[in-house]
């Protein structure tokens, strides 16, 4: 199975695999440069993998799932 990353990793990651992504520094994502590697580094985070796996990233997604299927109270309602 192949996946377009182009919109996800740098050109120098767009070829790899999964896994050799998960284990890159996380300036291999679009957007990332070395100097967030550093900042990240100081939370111990030192790769992709460690970066989505990162309790404070994993409950902040969840809460954004859960955000599409939240409905809004009803007066009256407690």
């Amino acid at each position: 199975m192949s996946l377009n990353l182009n919109k996800l990793v740098d050109k120098a990651y767009k070829d790899q695999s999964i896994a050799a992504i998960l284990a890159a520094p996380p300036s291999a994502l679009l957007g990332l440069t070395p100097k967030h590697d550093e900042m990240l580094a100081e939370l111990k985070i030192k790769t992709i993998e460690d970066l989505g796996n990162w309790q404070h990233a994993v409950h902040a997604q969840a809460l954004v799932t859960l955000a599409d299927a939240e409905v809004p109270a009803v007066a009256g309602d407690k």
